[in-house]
């Protein structure tokens, strides 16, 4: 047994397709075909289920799969292990963040590339759960994701900041002499929300339920800058992330309230797998976020100081 035929199996699990999985390990169908044959002889049991197309793994196959990851991730993690000896940490970082933590990815990255220039960095907008997903099935080495709001199992976790909502409104709306608006009063406006798969929508969900609110929205889409386009329409309202509107600005013919009664928040941090060895990609990225100060990542333009 080879690590080259494990990340050929891992491969075809990604895509579920043999030739695609050819292509994406960069040989041809029959090679990576004949080289997963090999391994099922090698370990006396099908791994494939037969059929004209890629039609699973067998409980056998599911069993070396869950090994080939883990196999593949510690290959990986000795290289940039010995590499960190010699030349310094090399490598490919791969991050899920959930898209609400996405203006604030390069603020943590930009700390991390200084210390490790040789290293280069992917982030994926993924939900919550994918992160989890990720992370456990060796295919990420961290996320940025809520820390306090639903169970994250089996992972080390770091606060990077809290998370605020604005309620954000066309300037010549009904709300558009108004600076706070109650969490209850915002459930009844005709709103634009993110899709109820995203933890975002869910949190805000459950504050809105704090209150004994249900709003009904109009609108939902899993793209934060969807939220600030329909706002900005006039005909919808929504509730952002601050950090959004901190880094990019209050979008034209829109003004930002302060929601209030109550006044909520949500931790967001980065998460790593909690086993050994540790990745050194991962350790080093969670060295750098506990070095961060949360208030030098959000501190908001002056324009936002009625917001804070």
């Amino acid at each position: 047994m080879v690590l080259k035929q494990l990340a050929y199996l891992v491969a075809l699990a990604r895509e579920k397709h043999f030739g695609r999985a050819a292509v994406a390990c960069h040989v041809s169908q029959p090679t990576l075909s004949a080289a997963i044959r090999n391994l099922e002889s090698e370990i006396g049991a099908p791994i494939v289920e037969r059929g004209h197309s890629f039609n699973g793994f067998t409980p056998e196959g599911h069993v070396v799969l869950d090994h080939a990851k883990r196999m593949l991730a510690e290959g990986d993690a000795m290289r940039q292990g010995l590499a960190e000896l010699g030349q310094g940490l090399t490598g490919r970082l791969r991050i899920g963040a959930v898209p609400t933590a996405l203006p604030v990815m390069s603020h943590l990255i930009a700390p991390f590339y200084e210390r490790y220039p040789r290293v280069s960095v992917t982030i994926l907008s993924l939900t919550s759960d994918e992160i989890v997903r990720g992370i456990e099935n060796f295919e990420l080495e961290a996320g940025v994701t809520y820390l306090d709001n639903e169970a994250l199992p089996a992972v080390r976790a770091k606060p990077a900041y809290l998370e605020t909502w604005s309620f954000l409104t066309s300037l010549d709306g009904a709300y558009a002499d108004r600076e706070a608006i109650t969490w209850a009063e915002a459930a009844e406006a005709p709103l634009c929300l993110l899709t109820p798969d995203m933890q975002n929508r869910r949190i805000i969900d459950g504050i809105f339920r704090s209150v004994g609110a249900s709003p009904k929205p109009q609108v939902e889409t899993n793209s934060i800058f969807n939220l600030c386009s329909h706002a900005a329409s006039g005909r919808w309202s929504s509730i952002v992330p601050r950090p959004l509107l901190y880094f990019f600005g209050i979008p034209r013919n829109t003004k930002a309230l302060l929601l209030t009664e109550p006044e909520a928040s949500r931790s967001v941090g980065l998460i790593i797998a909690d086993r050994e060895p540790l990745s050194p990609l991962a350790k080093g990225l969670f060295s750098i976020v506990t070095a961060i100060e949360p208030r030098r990542v959000l501190t908001p333009p002056e324009e936002f100081s009625h917001l804070s």
